[in-house]
């Protein structure tokens, strides 16, 4: 593909995924510092440990419920057929002897017990499983979405999250791991920057992530946090795999004590320079294969 230029136009819409292969290893840290390096958008995916807020501070200035279809039984006409128990794939229904049971947060609101109803007594209602807030901070759009608590499915909201996605850089901070959350995420990138630690345990993690995102065949590189070594298991695993490494953040205890104020590592003359290699190299099309 043509390089990308450092002038990008506000026509020009890429949607870049920062995610890792496991929890703690900084990936809200390095996308919403890089939102603010590359006056991009940020996009906070992690709906169910949404932090990026914290950091980030936007000025909330919009705010909606997101719902999700589930079924409603008319027990007058439900005659106990057992059918919707039947064709339900995911256990939210089940029959007894004396009427169908719902388990309403199993629901994936399919629709298939109500086609196989034969009596009419199963109908969709909506119920809210969280919120998406919008922000804005110094003119970048800032989104989150907030999983209520006790919701099992974090799904529905991130697509509504990225359904009508705006024009420019789109940060999509996605969820940690590589469950169908990040799945869902994955759909709408271009790119995906891939955060690990130089450990045993990040490289195991950073190895699932890196077969994920092969299989959408979205170009990738790393990012490495907490580094100490150039000559780390990870960078031989790169290096063998030949996935880019685009930047790195020390193991620092000031990094620590800044995150944990919930302070900016970019208005840190030294940190920002870091962020800034990184912003110029996806700019300049370092990922692109």
């Amino acid at each position: 593909m043509v390089a990308l230029e450092n002038d990008l136009r506000e026509e020009f819409k890429l949607n870049i995924a920062v995610l890792s292969g496991k929890g703690g290893t900084g990936k809200t840290t390095i996308s919403t510092n890089l939102a603010l390096v590359m006056s991009a958008n940020y996009i906070d995916c992690d709906v169910e440990e949404p932090n990026g807020f914290i950091f980030l501070k936007p000025e909330i200035v919009n705010s909606k419920k997101v719902n999700v279809d589930y079924p409603c039984i008319n027990d007058e006409k439900c005659n106990n057929c057992g059918d919707c128990a039947s064709v339900c794939q995911f256990n939210a229904l089940a029959k007894t002897k004396k009427n169908v049971l719902l388990f309403e947060k199993l629901c994936h609101s399919c629709g298939a017990c109500e086609i196989v109803c034969k009596t009419d007594a199963l109908h969709y209602k909506k119920r809210p499983i969280g919120v998406i807030e919008e922000g804005i901070l110094n003119n970048i759009n800032c989104k989150r979405g907030i999983l209520n608590i006790g919701e099992p499915m974090a799904v529905p909201i991130i697509r509504e999250l990225l359904k009508n996605i705006k024009e420019g850089i789109n940060i999509i901070d996605c969820s940690p791991g590589t469950s169908c959350n990040v799945v869902s995420s994955l759909q709408y990138v271009d790119l995906a920057l891939l955060v690990t630690e130089p450990t045993e345990f990040g490289l195991h993690d950073l190895k699932m992530a890196v077969e994920l995102v092969k299989k959408f065949n979205i170009p990738m590189a790393i990012i490495i946090n907490k580094e100490v070594s150039q000559d780390s298991i990870v960078h031989n695993y790169c290096i063998q795999e030949k996935i880019p490494i685009v930047g790195s953040l020390p193991y620092s205890r000031d990094i620590a004590k800044e995150y944990s104020s919930g302070n900016m590592l970019v208005n840190n003359k030294k940190y920002k320079k870091i962020f800034d290699n990184i912003a110029t190299k996806v700019k300049e099309g370092y990922l692109w294969n």
